[in-house]
């Protein structure tokens, strides 16, 4: 059942108050001035000051409800899409659930972590509860604070991220709308696994049990990232086409996953996909972890570069190694 008739029907996007330039990012680092810019092509990206994950959540899922005429009671499901938690128990979703004054409405609630491709992996496993009349109408949210776990001596890492939230509504559409997912892939190479991670909080490495602060902060391997993405991708996207019928020219947008400033390189060189296709809201976002692709949809839309029946793929790395995508119509 890969040809599944999905409808996005609303998206939203909140990003937080505080703004933090690149200029500003030089001297947090102490690095030159330019020298931020220059690594990670990010010109301001957004620092929690108050909020919360679940807050940043709730406001983007408000807006998704407002876009798609809901209210938070027509829908039957809430999915948070993140590789960041707000704590380790509960799930985020059923904080979000709280953030939107929702806590007696008894709608189910619960997280999946695929940590930079949560999103595309929720919306590619909920899509199936959909198809099956399991529910009717998902709240998808991304809600991710990288700010918080950098490890500031990792500064071509620490350059590269963002906080904020994105959320879509998606429900069931019919054959006459055209509205469908038509491919959808994922691949785990975990010899990369060392490659992006953090290492304690587990219970490998419990909080209450090391003192190795290290050990709670992010690392990054990026340039040994470039090189496997870049072995494996052109196979993996070559897959995903042939299995929708379709070639890159027929693509009318890519939303890929906003790593970095070389992974764009890598995509619209190693790909083919031209400037016009590439969405790329790396500049003035950064790397908003799974927030990146549901945010770089909602503000293809806000654009007017998605219109109803544009075709489009999303893709995307995530630690562990792993590759995801998917082509749908939208």
């Amino acid at each position: 059942m890969h040809n599944r008739h999905i409808r996005i029907t609303g998206t939203g996007k909140y990003l937080p108050k505080k703004v933090v330039t690149a200029q500003e990012m030089d001297l947090l680092l102490g690095v030159p001035a330019g020298w931020v810019e220059k690594k990670s092509n990010v010109l301001r990206r957004h620092f929690v000051e108050d909020e919360s994950a679940s807050q940043m959540g709730a406001f983007a899922a408000l807006e998704a409800l407002k876009q798609a005429n809901l209210n938070f009671l027509d829908i039957d499901c809430l999915v948070c899409a993140s590789g960041t938690m707000e704590q380790p128990i509960p799930s985020t979703a059923s904080l979000i659930q709280r953030a939107l004054g929702q806590e007696k409405s008894g709608v189910p609630c619960f997280d999946i972590n695929a940590t930079c491709l949560s999103f595309l992996t929720a919306l590619d496993v909920m899509s199936y509860m959909v198809t099956s009349g399991r529910y009717h109408r998902i709240l998808l949210v991304s809600t991710e604070i990288a700010s918080l776990g950098l490890n500031w001596s990792n500064k071509e890492s620490a350059a590269l991220f963002g906080d904020g939230a994105a959320a879509v509504v998606i429900e069931a559409s019919s054959e006459q709308e055209g509205s469908r997912i038509l491919s959808s892939a994922m691949k785990t190479y975990s010899q990369g696994a060392h490659l992006s991670q953090i290492r304690g909080g587990g219970t490998r490495l419990p909080a209450l049990s090391t003192q190795e602060e290290a050990a709670f902060l992010f690392e990054m391997d990026g340039p040994e990232i470039y090189k496997m993405a870049s072995r494996l991708l052109p196979s993996f996207v070559a897959s995903l086409l042939q299995e929708a019928g379709c070639a890159m020219k027929d693509i009318q947008v890519v939303i890929p996953h906003q790593g970095s400033a070389m992974a764009m390189r890598l995509i619209s060189r190693k790909l083919r996909i031209s400037e016009e296709q590439l969405m790329f809201i790396t500049p003035t976002h950064g790397n908003t972890i799974a927030a990146s692709i549901p945010m770089g949809l909602h503000e293809a839309i806000r654009e007017g570069r998605i219109t109803r029946g544009a075709r489009l793929m999303l893709l995307g790395t995530s630690a562990g190694l792993s590759i995801g995508g998917m082509i749908l119509d939208y």
